[in-house]
């Protein structure tokens, strides 16, 4: 890609539109679910900053590199930036449903308690790739 905005919006964009374009469609309490952190105390409070802080820098980032189309790198990450999506858009599906007990334990989440940090971990590695960064 020629600028990178137009690379940072590549990257940033699908995140953001699964989570809030697809959250509103699967409804209110879907949305307050995913938006709900459970209040810090003490030293969780520094450890909230960095993780507020961490999550911003992942966004902000990548509207300042490049992606490169060439090669053997571009086409591994291509497929993990697409399966780090589908698994983010798998899960967000998922943990909109919860369990009667308020807890989601089948799909994606038999397999891991937290799909979505895995998803986010395979969508960043192909972002990373695709960006040689």
């Amino acid at each position: 890609m020629k600028t990178s905005f137009l690379s940072g919006l590549f990257l940033v964009l699908p995140v953001l539109l699964v989570r809030f374009f697809l959250l509103s469609f699967l409804g209110k309490e879907a949305f307050k679910r995913a938006a709900y952190f459970p209040p810090v105390r003490g030293i969780e409070k520094s450890a909230y900053l960095v993780n507020v802080l961490t999550t911003f820098l992942l966004f902000v980032i990548p509207f300042f590199l490049k992606i490169n189309t060439k090669g053997f790198l571009c086409i591994t990450g291509l497929f993990l930036f697409i399966l780090g999506l589908a698994l983010y858009i798998i899960s967000i599906i998922q943990f909109s449903k919860p369990g009667e007990n308020g807890v989601n334990t089948s799909g994606l989440y038999s397999i891991s308690r937290n799909p979505m940090y895995v998803a986010f971990f395979i969508y960043f590695s192909g972002c990373s790739l695709l960006s040689r960064s």
